[in-house]
């Protein structure tokens, strides 16, 4: 297949399947005609990222992504929850998820770790999928916009959960929060199952990782951190929205903080009962 690009060279790309290719003419995103949008996200990046994407999301590892209706079919929201350590799939199967399941598909736009635009030429290509550095105002303007955000608040401590833990909350920043309540924007709680079968993290090596310039090297049972196929479910709760200024003292911030931690935890004690089949969908509490 050939794209004709901004200045009028042919480029040979691989296949982009059908079904992607009709989602993102679909994406509710100010594409120039060249396929660009403000933020440099390019067309037929997008196109080619979400090719490859689609064997792995519906055929590689078995997705179940339950309460997709919670997402807001448009304007702006944030999406939070766990991570599951290893490597960053949690991100990767929610993004998918938003461009597979919901009706018109949506783009979910990650704060990236710091340390992957340091990486040569990674951040570049990144961005061309609408995936920035966390950024305060990064995040900020995308909100703004009426993006869809995706944050994990557990940040680096959550990325280094093995996989005993991988189902486990640690600490809340209040971050998130702040800029909820500071652009208006609802918070759409999720829980990410099945990350820790997929990416069975025995050891975390911090000294090698520094050498690398990343956090660290997850090391599996099998040594390399690649995932394996694995049944992975993705829980969307129903919004919650906070009233404020994203200004107010941290005792306020934390209650609301934990409100939010509290609701994942839920939808993760209902994510493991739903896959022990100790819980029909139909029973899940969303709210």
């Amino acid at each position: 297949m050939l794209y004709r690009g901004a200045h009028g060279t042919n480029r040979r790309v691989r296949v982009v399947s059908a079904t992607v290719r009709e989602r993102v003419e679909r994406l509710a995103l100010p594409f120039s005609p060249y396929g660009v949008d403000p933020y440099g996200i390019d067309k037929r990046a997008l196109a080619e990222y979400f090719s490859r994407s689609e064997w792995l999301y519906h055929n590689y590892f078995d997705v179940l992504v339950v309460g997709a209706e919670h997402v807001p079919a448009s304007g702006r929201a944030m999406l939070v929850g766990n991570h599951s350590g290893g490597v960053a799939l949690d991100g990767a199967i929610v993004i998918a998820s938003g461009f597979f399941e919901l009706e018109p598909p949506r783009l979910i736009h990650a704060m990236l770790d710091r340390f992957l635009a340091s990486l040569p030429g990674v951040s570049r290509l990144l961005c061309r999928v609408g995936q920035f550095t966390g950024l305060p105002e990064h995040a900020v303007r995308l909100l703004e916009d009426d993006r869809l955000l995706l944050v994990f608040p557990e940040g680096a401590r959550g990325t280094a959960k093995l996989a005993s833990q991988a189902h486990t909350l640690v600490r809340f920043g209040t971050g998130f929060m702040r800029l909820a309540m500071a652009t208006r924007s609802p918070v759409v709680p999720f829980a990410f199952l099945g990350g820790g079968e997929a990416i069975p993290t025995v050891r975390n090596l911090y000294g090698l990782g520094k050498l690398l310039g990343v956090p660290y090297v997850p090391v599996t049972r099998y040594v390399l951190p690649l995932p394996r196929p694995a049944r992975l479910t993705l829980i969307y709760g129903e919004p919650m929205r906070f009233e404020g200024t994203g200004r107010e003292p941290d005792d306020e911030v934390l209650e609301h903080v934990e409100r939010v931690r509290a609701r994942i935890a839920r939808l993760l004690e209902q994510g493991a009962a739903l896959r022990a089949g100790r819980l029909r969908e139909s029973e899940i509490a969303f709210g």
